[in-house]
């Protein structure tokens, strides 16, 4: 499923040829290798993650050209040497997770040189659709992006990438999208309906002790979804929401 992910949004990405890059919440770096194959032989790139434990695993890999570092997106770790010198700034599934996402923009923008430019990817959940639609996935769904909003975070993000990017002085903006879906038939289906299915799990506690649905129609609407996914027609529809920008040459 990640190698699915990343290929299809490195591809709606323009990466400079040998480009110094910066990763912000880079995971396991998969991306960030990605990026870097993509980019050239010249590439390197930092990965700023805050979990130690992802790191350590990043750095078994026997990843190329790229240095991990433990650090927060809102503030990040850079060397006075390394603000301003950046080419090309990533980020995905982070802005979500974050209180204030404009801090983790600013700081992207801090570390970009003049005409650097930044991509940025994230979820808007409303965009999830199933066909045919299981019985009682909307309130599943629903609760499952309350729950999000419960702890915090920002199940419509996506949608506002742009404003993000603009209100920290980016230009040139572009908005995009990757298509994440598949349907019935294919050797990947199974996978995308338990990636579906895990993701929802996941919230489980969450959902029901937050009032947000009920033990029994998790467990109802869960076996639906099951079901569902045998279907010989069925499809789902779903996006990774991209937004790109530049930081404004010097005058």
């Amino acid at each position: 499923m990640n190698t699915l992910m990343n290929q299809r949004c490195v591809a709606k990405m323009t990466i400079p040829a040998g480009a110094k890059i910066l990763d912000v919440g880079s995971g396991l770096g998969q991306m960030s290798q990605l990026l870097v194959q993509t980019s050239g032989k010249a590439a390197s790139c930092l990965g700023v993650e805050r979990d130690q434990l992802q790191i350590d695993q990043a750095q078994t890999k026997g990843y190329h050209n790229i240095e991990f570092r433990k650090g927060d997106g809102r503030d990040l770790p850079l060397l006075s040497s390394e603000v301003g010198s950046f080419d090309f700034a990533h980020t995905r599934f982070l802005l979500e997770h974050v209180p204030n996402p404009s801090a983790v923009v600013k700081e992207m923008f801090r570390a970009l040189k003049p005409g650097g430019s930044i991509a940025l990817a994230d979820d808007d959940h409303q965009a999830m659709m199933l066909y045919p639609e299981p019985e009682g996935f909307q309130k599943l769904w629903s609760a499952y992006m309350d729950a999000y909003i419960e702890i915090g975070n920002d199940p419509y993000i996506g949608r506002k990438m742009s404003r993000l990017l603009y209100e920290q002085g980016f230009v040139d903006l572009k908005v995009d999208v990757a298509f994440f879906g598949d349907c019935a038939g294919t050797e990947t289906f199974r996978d995308f309906c338990l990636n579906l299915y895990g993701v929802i799990d996941s919230a489980r506690n969450s959902m029901i002790t937050s009032g947000l649905i009920s033990e029994l129609e998790f467990a109802e609407y869960m076996e639906n979804l099951l079901k569902w996914s045998e279907l010989p027609h069925a499809s789902m529809w779903y996006y990774i929401f991209l937004a790109f920008g530049k930081k404004p040459n010097s005058k």
